[in-house]
């Protein structure tokens, strides 16, 4: 097997939340009297570290008060969250093969909370990270604090911040181009290893399994 140990991103890898979180964002804005943004607007311009995105449209106004906004107006948003295709089978298959699975993502600490227990999803993993605003700062610890070898394990996310993150804590990085930074972004980041979903990194890993040679 290629890799022994997954770290997961959350939003846009496992779920998508992209509806509520547009819909909480233009809240935002809206409160401050910007426009709203469509969905391909938003995916151009947003980006993680998440402070820096609204430093940018947002100059000077404390991102705790901007939090609480989205948070309320998260969970009023219309649409509200699903768990991607594939995430669940993905999930399964790594429980199968004794993969062992973590969760590194910037969500809210009770977002994600609640989204996990809702969906059934916070049994498959050995740890959870979530409220990480910068996940390059914790990825080493985590790598250190759960005996990680760099050699094969790999963090999957669909953003650049994800990539990033990988690189930075000398892991394989899989990107998955079902979530926030447009495909063309995430490419040239250059990651490991570049998936349309979770399904084709599964099938992926499952061909990777070195079968006993015949006669050995």
């Amino acid at each position: 097997m290629k890799y022994r140990s997954l770290l997961f991103d959350w939003s846009g890898t496992l779920v998508d939340d992209l509806p509520p979180t547009l819909y909480a964002t233009n809240m935002v804005l809206g409160e401050h009297n910007l426009p709203a943004l469509s969905r391909e607007e938003f995916r151009q311009r947003f980006r993680l570290p998440y402070p820096e995105f609204y430093e940018e449209v947002l100059p000077g106004v404390p991102i705790e008060t901007l939090e609480d906004t989205f948070r309320t107006s998260f969970n009023l948003s219309p649409k509200g969250v699903t768990v991607l295709p594939h995430a669940r089978e993905m999930l399964d298959w790594c429980r199968d093969q004794e993969i062992r699975c973590f969760v590194l993502s910037s969500m809210d600490v009770g977002l994600f909370t609640d989204q996990a227990h809702d969906f059934g999803l916070d049994g498959y993993f050995e740890a959870i990270y979530a409220g990480v605003i910068d996940k390059r700062e914790r990825i080493g610890d985590i790598l250190k604090a759960h005996d990680l070898s760099v050699a094969d394990t790999a963090f999957v996310g669909d953003m650049v911040h994800d990539v990033d993150t990988a690189k930075h804590g000398g892991i394989a990085s899989v990107a998955v181009a079902t979530g926030y930074d447009p495909v063309e972004r995430l490419a040239q980041s250059d990651p490991h290893h570049f998936f349309d979903h979770l399904g084709d990194f599964r099938q992926w890993l499952e061909n990777s399994i070195i079968q006993p040679t015949a006669g050995l």
